[in-house]
């Protein structure tokens, strides 16, 4: 498996799935989430609908998987990531469980690439440091058959320089 860091726009990322930092309604909202659901358009929006009728949204730590629309990948994986207030230490497995829970559906549906935001590390406050050496200790762990890449898609240089130190 290769790792692979960038820095730019994850609605412009060529993989097989590209994964949102979602809210827990599945529904939109601001940063990474707000700009995959304007790029792909309403056929995300309608499943993640149809998603939340049947299980009533997603839980955090957890992860859902739609059409990607109008963006140049295939799918995209909705991963909710904790907010960084009262237990940490449970914060810390919440995030560790969006990375597991997105790799075991891209395993799932044979996929040979997926890109990853920096999840929590915006509104949800969490620390960029201690995120991205979760990111990488989670993704590094994980068992896999079908995936050969999984990128690292930062947005700002400051996400961009935490993992390049740590990788």
């Amino acid at each position: 498996m290769k790792l692979i860091l960038t820095q730019g726009d994850i609605t412009k990322t060529t993989v097989d799935a590209i994964v949102n930092a979602a809210n827990t309604s599945l529904l939109g909202g601001g940063g990474v989430d707000g700009a995959i659901h304007r790029a792909g358009g309403k056929a995300i929006l309608e499943e993640c609908v149809a998603i939340r009728n049947k299980q009533g949204g997603c839980a955090v730590g957890e992860a859902v998987i739609t059409t990607a629309g109008n963006l140049p990948s295939k799918y995209v994986i909705h991963t909710v990531g904790p907010v960084w207030n009262g237990d940490k230490e449970k914060k810390k497995l919440l995030l560790a469980s969006c990375y597991k829970n997105c790799l075991q559906l891209a395993e799932k549906y044979e996929l040979k690439s997926i890109a990853f935001p920096n999840i929590s590390t915006g509104i949800y406050h969490f620390p960029k440091n201690e995120a991205a050496k979760i990111a990488i200790e989670t993704v590094k762990q994980f068992p896999v058959e079908s995936i050969q890449e999984i990128t690292f898609v930062c947005f700002d240089e400051e996400n961009y320089k935490l993992y390049e130190q740590l990788l």
